[in-house]
C-alpha cells in the first residue's frame, strides 16, 4: 500500500468536491419541470384576502395544438381558520368568452394537519383548475381568481379571510 501525504490527500478531497457539486449542479438541472409554461404569483397584504381583491393573471403565446393544465396554486399559513377553502375563478378568453368556476379545495384533514408542501408555518397547495384545457385561439387569456369564503349559516361571505399569504397559477403542458 502506498502512503499518501497531507497534500495528496487534501487534492483527492477537493476533486471530490468538485465531482460532487457538478453532479449535483446536474441533478439540479435535470429535476427542473420543462413543461412549466407559466407561473406567476400575487402576494396577499398582511395575510388577509379580501372578498373585493380579484386577482387577475394573463397568459398569452399558448401553443394552440397541444393540452395545458392550469393550477391555482395557494399558500397559507397557521392562522388559517378553516379546513376547505372556496375559489371563484373565471378564464377569459381573447374573444372575451368567459368560463366561472365555484370551486373548493381540502386544506387540512380531519385532525387539523395541513396539507400541501412546505416545512414551517406556511404550506403551499397546488390546487387543480382546469385539466387538458386546449387553447383554441391565439392572444391574451386571463384568469381571475378570488376567494368566495362564507361562515355556516351565514349568506354574505368573509370579507378578510386570514391566512392566505400568497395566491398563484401555474400553467403547464398536460402530459400525453
Amino acid at each position: 500500500t502506498k502512503i499518501r501525504t497531507k497534500t495528496e490527500i487534501e487534492k483527492e478531497i477537493k476533486t471530490m468536491r468538485s465531482i460532487s457539486c457538478c453532479f449535483l449542479a446536474v441533478m439540479l438541472f435535470a429535476s427542473c419541470n420543462t413543461n412549466i409554461i407559466k407561473s406567476e404569483y400575487r402576494s396577499i397584504k398582511d395575510g388577509v384576502w379580501n372578498k373585493d381583491n380579484v386577482l387577475e393573471f394573463s397568459i398569452s403565446e399558448m401553443d394552440t395544438l397541444v393540452g395545458h393544465d392550469i393550477f391555482i396554486n395557494v399558500r397559507n399559513d397557521n392562522t388559517f381558520p378553516y379546513s376547505n377553502l372556496f375559489i371563484i375563478a373565471s378564464l377569459t378568453t381573447p374573444a372575451g368568452e368567459i368560463t366561472k368556476d365555484t370551486l373548493e379545495y381540502e386544506m387540512s384533514l380531519p385532525d387539523g394537519t395541513w396539507l400541501g408542501k412546505g416545512s414551517g408555518s406556511i404550506k403551499e397547495n397546488k390546487l387543480w383548475y382546469k385539466e387538458n384545457i386546449v387553447f383554441s385561439s391565439s392572444g391574451v387569456y386571463t384568469i381571475e381568481v378570488s376567494q368566495a369564503m362564507r361562515k355556516n349559516g351565514n349568506i354574505s361571505g368573509i370579507i378578510g379571510l386570514e391566512g392566505i399569504t400568497d395566491v398563484g397559477i401555474e400553467v403547464i403542458k398536460s402530459n400525453p
